[in-house]
């Protein structure tokens, strides 16, 4: 792997878990509602859905690399071009200062329930896919080779980063849901935060040849 590459890699995985998405404010509702183990287990079935997807990308893709070569460039910037367009949307959503998801629903969850609604949840949503198709061709280098090895590791680092910080939520569900619904700030911050980092990596990514 490029060390370099990795190094940012992280950093922009990172941003992308903590800013609330569907898949977070998801579990955070399981977990508020249903207590810490739906929400892990909620945690669980989208970690499940999502290796299903990291897995099916990363070996057409891979595949598609090896064939056309040329394809790898249009996939780069076609993946900075969205990686820059989801940027700009948690900029607006920052701006507008959404507010968070009605959690506050009671009634508990049954672990099984909360672990296959994980998985539907994650699979029925299309930026998931397009999300990982954007993101992870950005960081493989072809010259180094071994081209499914590094999607591999790509895929590796971005489900553990799903479990520590989606995990986490899932655990802490009912305290962090209390702490965002009171905190606009906060939650404009994460997203101002994700979507700078977002703009910026398109931009390099995109002037990278």
């Amino acid at each position: 792997m490029n060390t370099h590459l990795l190094a940012v890699y992280v950093v922009a995985v990172f941003a992308a878990m903590i800013a609330p998405g569907p898949d977070m404010l998801f579990i955070l509702a399981t977990g508020a509602r249903g207590g810490p183990r739906a929400g892990l287990l909620a945690t669980l079935g989208v970690m499940t859905s999502e290796i299903v997807q990291i897995t099916a990308v990363a070996a057409g893709l891979a595949a598609l690399f090896a064939e056309a070569p040329a394809a790898f460039l249009v996939v780069r910037l076609c993946g900075a071009a969205y990686l820059l367009y989801l940027g700009v949307q948690a900029l607006r959503s920052a701006r507008r200062g959404s507010p968070i998801a009605d959690v506050s629903e009671q009634g508990g969850v049954a672990g099984r329930y909360a672990y296959l609604r994980g998985v539907i949840t994650n699979l029925a949503n299309p930026k998931q896919v397009t999300f990982v198709v954007a993101l992870l061709p950005q960081f493989v280098d072809r010259a180094l080779g071994h081209v499914p090895l590094q999607f591999v590791i790509l895929g590796a680092i971005f489900i553990a980063f799903e479990l520590l910080v989606d995990g986490t939520v899932g655990l802490l569900a009912g305290r962090i849901a209390t702490w965002l619904s009171r905190r606009q700030r906060a939650r404009q911050a994460l997203d101002a935060g994700a979507g700078a980092i977002m703009v910026a990596l398109a931009a390099r990514l995109a002037a990278e040849h």
